[in-house]
């Protein structure tokens, strides 16, 4: 893995739209808009946004989300339990209409996904997807992901994190609204098992460089200098596709925590 220092070194892309609106876009759940995290008190770095359900959504909805699906609340989840297996575990933060989470879950199938999205849109897209594809390994968490990491996981419960094109909030009086700040790699390593790893992406210069400095900050992460337990490799979207073409650039930055 080379330097996370380095953060324009990385193909052409952009952001991903097919996962917005994203848990870590902006779009949001009108409940969790000022309240921020409990133990890292923060504006959230979403904004409240509605979208109504097809028919056809609601109908899978009703099918799928009883058995696959929760709202964000205080309960710690029984992963093994949920899952019905013991296996590795990813989070997902911000997967939106859930194209990057299906298509790696499928080639994942050893690890149980958990992906957490605040637009149910994006989560009904996502559950269709599922459907259609017949895919086990995926559960899905409708709120907050700081609300996740701080009260719904424990320490040391996860192999690996995924945050993918966090909403930039490129405006300076914004930055208290980005995702990524050093509190946020607290808890996201404290909730990694040894060797687990966090992996962001990101198209915005400026935004990476941030990233940049605040990951390799936090004592806890490293560079990357093990074999990681998951794939690094993340589905190019049609959107992405198309960003190639007009040389946008994307910024991958990984990071581990020590084995013991």
């Amino acid at each position: 893995m080379g330097d996370n220092g380095a953060v324009n070194d990385a193909r052409s892309t952009t952001r991903n739209l097919d996962a917005e609106p994203s848990g870590t876009r902006d779009v949001g759940d009108s409940r969790s808009e000022n309240r921020g995290s409990r133990l890292y008190p923060r504006v959230t770095s979403f904004r409240s946004r509605r979208g109504a359900l097809t028919d056809a959504q609601q109908t899978t909805w009703d099918v799928l989300w009883p058995r696959i699906g929760r709202d964000v609340a205080d309960d710690r989840i029984d992963v093994d339990a949920w899952f019905g297996r013991s296996a590795p575990t990813i989070l997902e933060i911000g997967s939106g209409t859930g194209t990057a989470t299906t298509a790696m879950a499928t080639a994942e199938p050893h690890v149980n996904l958990m992906a957490v999205e605040v637009y149910r849109p994006g989560l009904a897209q996502t559950l269709q997807q599922i459907e259609r594809d017949d895919i086990e390994n995926i559960r899905l968490l409708r709120g907050d992901a700081m609300d996740v990491l701080e009260n719904m996981l424990t320490s040391e419960s996860l192999t690996g994190v995924r945050v993918f094109f966090p909403d930039p909030w490129p405006k300076v009086r914004h930055h208290k609204r980005r995702l990524l700040q050093g509190p946020t790699f607290a808890m996201i390593a404290d909730r990694l098992k040894p060797g687990g790893v966090l992996h962001v992406a990101t198209d915005h210069a400026d935004y990476a460089e941030w990233i940049a400095e605040a990951g390799n900050a936090e004592p806890a992460l490293t560079v990357l200098d093990w074999e990681s337990p998951m794939t690094h490799e993340r589905p190019v979207t049609k959107f992405e596709g198309k960003a190639q073409l007009v040389g946008s650039s994307v910024t991958e930055l990984i990071w581990g925590k020590s084995p013991r």
